[in-house]
């Protein structure tokens, strides 16, 4: 498995030779400093740990641990397991170009917040009577009946609370386009995430592992 950490910075469209239209997520994806290698030997599994963006205001351990490949804090550090991104030495850098046109990716991120909501919303609960007199229309409800289950909230209780901000990945997206000179990467569909959040681009773990790649018109061309 192969992967790069990124930016998420918005949505467009792009159009193919023969004038089909491609929902696209534009990813800016700087290169990734390698920060640690992990070993069977050491720790018991294989995975690099990469770094991306430098760190204002970084602590002791921070700058100690990227001080280690000579550069600078890292904003956001994920690990990438598996063998395939073994070639690469702590302090090295991975761009955008592993990763071609055609080929099936996960995208991981943190989906949008969306504050304190009631069980309606949150759990897709019934809305109560909405005849007059009725004084319960979204409330979430009796929570522990006596005599069913003596008083006791059971763990796992749908109740209102914190909505979204989830750990969120999403499966068998598509590489569109990649661009090693400018560090962006185009994926067909959405991502998780709010604008300017950050993702993890990993090779597909089920299904097909690419498709044919995607040929665009050229704007630029004369």
């Amino acid at each position: 498995m192969k992967g790069i950490l990124g930016r998420k910075i918005g949505m467009t469209q792009v159009f193919t030779t023969d004038g089909v239209l491609v929902p696209v997520t534009v990813l800016e994806v700087t290169p990734n400093v390698v920060l640690q290698k992990k070993t069977i030997e050491n720790d018991g599994y294989e995975a690099v740990q990469l770094g991306v963006e430098d760190k204002k205001n970084a602590n002791k351990p921070e700058v100690g641990h990227a001080s280690k490949a000579e550069t600078a804090a890292k904003q956001f550090v994920r690990e990438i397991r598996g063998s395939e991104m073994m070639s690469y030495e702590v302090g090295s850098t991975v761009s955008v170009d592993i990763f071609t046109s055609g080929e099936i990716v996960d995208v991981t991120g943190t989906s949008k917040g969306k504050g304190f909501s009631g069980t309606i919303y949150r759990n897709n609960q019934t809305i109560g009577p909405k005849s007059h007199g009725s004084g319960h229309h979204r409330g979430v409800g009796s929570l522990a009946t006596v005599g069913r289950n003596n008083g006791y909230i059971n763990k796992g209780r749908a109740m209102p609370g914190h909505e979204g901000h989830l750990t969120v990945t999403t499966q068998n997206l598509t590489v569109v386009k990649t661009d090693a000179e400018n560090n962006y990467m185009l994926i067909k569909g959405n991502v998780p995430g709010p604008k300017r959040s950050f993702v993890v681009v990993k090779s597909s773990i089920k299904g097909t592992k690419s498709v044919a790649p995607f040929e665009l018109i050229d704007y630029t061309a004369e």
